[in-house]
């Protein structure tokens, strides 16, 4: 008897947006150093002025993504052209307690972060008799707690005016239809309003994710704590807040990131030449939170990249974890998806390791795949398709 199939386990779609240009955006109370990190990160030079509301529309900037295997390939190939990933970043201006009932300028900023699909929670952690803070003395923890406050009471409103909505349509007007919606509603409201808890804390099954993703809740978005302390704190690494701010990040949004940084020491480097950069870093023992920042705002994103490497070009594609090949060819061009035969595919360790293609295939390490090969972070893909629709020639090289 031939052995029996396995069944694959439920694929669940991702919470969020589908799609590659997805954006973080830079979320705190007023005051905390959210223009001057997204200064220094993307270096522009957005205002970074002492008082509430300074950036009204959100600034939007991207920064490429730093990856030594990226590095390793265009040392390699030495190509013509180097094209890395690159996180979009946004900056939104402050938020103050009240935001979801209007407060401040409250409104309009909550539809910026319903905008982006990521968040970096920026919170200060450092005094300074210069620099103001909104709710008159510092207190990250507090401040966390307003920002997820205002964020789940935001969702709060816009549940209640849809359950209120389907009522009248679902259950008065009896649309059998609409029902599920109605009855995930109802669950959605219950969690925010009695459990007082985050959405995307929730099992959902593959339905109900399809419903969250049509309304993108604020509360659905993943999250990254960036601790912003003096300069001499971040040296010695020692600050008074990060043993309660570490307890409230496991207790309210367990597996997230925490990330502790400091915008004056980083604005410092960005001013210095290579050769005294390297200098200051040795002599004070430590490295700049930046890289490590990106890298973990594009990962809450869930995002990879496979390369494309050759003289010509080195080129990280961007796709969402779980993507398959011919849908990673499509991200080079339409055709390479439509008419898909295989992608040939070496794992980057596998090619430094062998030094070449040439020795990943010697090696058997140079493997051909097909249509349902789920593509991996940092694969170097060669793809072969049917040109079909006009194209001259029948194989590629992407």
């Amino acid at each position: 008897m031939p052995p029996k199939k396995v069944e694959e386990p439920e694929r669940k779609p991702l919470i969020g947006r589908v799609g590659t240009n997805l954006k973080v955006g830079i979320v705190g109370v007023p005051n905390v150093g959210k223009s001057t990190f997204f200064n220094v990160l993307t270096k522009s030079q957005a205002a970074a002025e002492n008082f509430p509301f300074c950036t009204i529309d959100p600034n939007e900037s991207r920064v490429p993504v730093p990856d030594p295997r990226f590095d390793y390939l265009c040392e390699y190939y030495k190509p013509a052209s180097k094209v890395p990933a690159f996180l979009n970043v946004v900056d939104i201006a402050g938020l103050v307690k009240g935001a979801a009932e209007g407060q401040g300028l409250g409104n309009a900023f909550l539809s910026h972060i319903k905008a982006c699909d990521a968040i970096f929670h920026l919170c200060r952690a450092f005094d300074d008799d210069d620099v103001t803070h909104v709710e008159g003395e510092v207190n990250p923890v507090r401040d966390l707690e307003i920002i997820m406050d205002e964020l789940r009471l935001k969702d709060m409103e816009y549940t209640e005016q849809n359950v209120e909505k389907l009522e009248r349509t679902a259950v008065r007007g009896n649309d059998k239809k609409l029902k599920p919606e109605y009855d995930f509603m109802v669950k959605v409201k219950h969690i925010l309003d009695d459990d007082k808890k985050q959405l995307r804390f929730n099992d959902w099954n593959a339905l109900e994710i399809e419903m969250l993703n049509k309304h993108m809740f604020l509360t659905t978005k993943p999250g990254i704590y960036l601790i912003n302390l003096s300069e001499k704190d971040y040296i010695r690494k020692k600050n008074k807040w990060l043993v309660k701010i570490k307890e409230w990040v496991d207790k309210n949004d367990p597996g997230s990131t925490m990330i502790p940084f400091s915008g004056v020491f980083e604005n410092k480097l960005a001013d210095m030449d290579p050769v005294n950069r390297t200098k200051f870093l040795e002599d004070n023992n430590t490295t700049s939170a930046l890289d490590k920042i990106i890298v973990q705002g594009y990962k809450a994103l869930q995002l990879q990249y496979f390369f494309t490497a050759g003289h010509d070009e080195v080129k990280a594609w961007t796709i969402q974890k779980g993507t398959k090949a011919p849908q990673a060819a499509g991200r080079i061009h339409t055709d390479f998806e439509k008419g898909f035969i295989m992608a040939e595919v070496m794992k980057f360790d596998d090619f430094k390791e062998e030094g070449s293609e040439a020795g990943c295939k010697a090696a058997g390490k140079y493997r051909q795949q097909g249509r349902q090969y789920v593509v991996d972070d940092g694969d170097i893909i060669f793809f072969k398709f049917n040109a079909g629709a006009g194209l001259k020639d029948p194989k590629k090289k992407s």
